[in-house]
């Protein structure tokens, strides 16, 4: 599999041959499901916390006698019954989501998104991306230039998730030049994930090689 490599200006710089185990994978629904599912409730931090009859304050004299006000029997003003009771099976804060997923899984799910986005003509190639001085013209002026490309004229339009810059290495100076521009997200090619390949509408790797290789 071949495929063209840019350079910041949006012009042809070269072709490269992609790895088939990062981007010949045929599409698998269930497993990129699978792992999203799982990912997400790994992430998720349980915060809501209510507190049973055991723990709310108050009495535990019974409120009445039995028999005879004509009222229902109670026991207890912490009952869950009472508008100041305790809560019937309400949501606790030590709640566990965590699912487990295999290294392995995970790592072919990414893949095969990647393939994916790759059949969509979703991903970019550039030779490389480095602004020596943190301004947001010389960003704007990079996706201005790429979205002259066949099939990514939506990098200049579109507003939310548009596009994150895969970078090989560590690079402040990029970094801050595209972060006052909405949509536009710069990650390590060693950070990326499923979640991220699914959220943004295009993947635009910087220093093909190198990143393919801290992709694997």
């Amino acid at each position: 599999m071949e495929s063209k490599i840019y350079n910041q200006k949006g012009e042809e710089a070269g072709k490269i041959i992609l790895p088939e185990e990062l981007f010949g994978l045929p599409l698998n629904n269930d497993l990129i499901h699978q792992v999203v599912i799982s990912m997400q409730s790994n992430s998720r931090v349980a915060i809501a916390d209510t507190k049973d009859r055991a723990e709310v304050s108050g009495s535990g004299i019974k409120p009445y006698r039995q028999k005879g006000t004509g009222r229902a029997r109670q026991g207890s003003k912490r009952s869950p019954l009472w508008r100041t009771g305790g809560v019937t099976h309400g949501p606790l804060s030590v709640k566990n989501f965590n699912k487990k997923i295999n290294k392995k899984t995970k790592k072919k799910a990414f893949f095969v998104a990647l393939s994916q986005k790759m059949r969509d003509k979703e991903i970019l190639f550039l030779d490389s991306l480095s602004l020596d001085k943190p301004k947001t013209k010389e960003a704007s002026f990079v996706i201005k230039s790429l979205s002259k490309i066949e099939g990514f004229g939506k990098l200049a339009t579109k507003k939310k998730n548009t596009a994150i810059f895969a970078l090989s290495e560590k690079n402040k100076e990029t970094a801050r030049s595209f972060s006052n521009i909405q949509g536009m997200e710069v990650y390590e090619s060693r950070n990326l994930n499923l979640l991220d390949l699914l959220a943004y509408k295009y993947i635009v790797i910087s220093n093909p090689k190198e990143s393919f290789e801290i992709m694997k």
